[in-house]
C-alpha cells in the first residue's frame, strides 16, 4: 500500500509497533526495510524524515489487522 503525507512520524511509528505482524518499507530500489526494527526507523530513513514530514511510501503489512491499522491512522491523519 501506499502511504502519503505523515506529517506525525511518532504516531506513525507507534502505529507500526502495534502492528503485530511484519512491516516493511520498499525502497525506491526495490529493497524491504523491516519497519519494525528501531534501526531501520532511525538510520535508514533518516533523509526521508530530515524536513518533518513523509511525502509518500510504499509498504507492506502482511497481517490483515495491521492493514487495517494502518489505514485507520492515514484515515486520521
Amino acid at each position: 500500500m501506499k502511504v502519503q503525507n505523515i506529517t506525525n512520524i511518532d504516531k506513525f511509528f507507534q502505529v507500526v509497533d502495534a502492528c503485530k505482524g511484519k512491516v516493511e518499507l520498499v525502497t525506491g530500489e526495490g529493497d524491504r526495510l523491516n519497519l519494525k526494527s528501531k534501526l531501520s526507523q532511525y538510520v535508514s530513513l533518516a533523509n526521508i524524515f530530515s524536513n518533518g514530514e513523509i511525502p509518500e511510501l510504499e509498504i507492506i503489512a502482511y497481517e490483515k489487522e495491521d492493514v487495517e491499522r494502518l489505514i485507520n491512522f492515514m484515515m486520521s491523519e
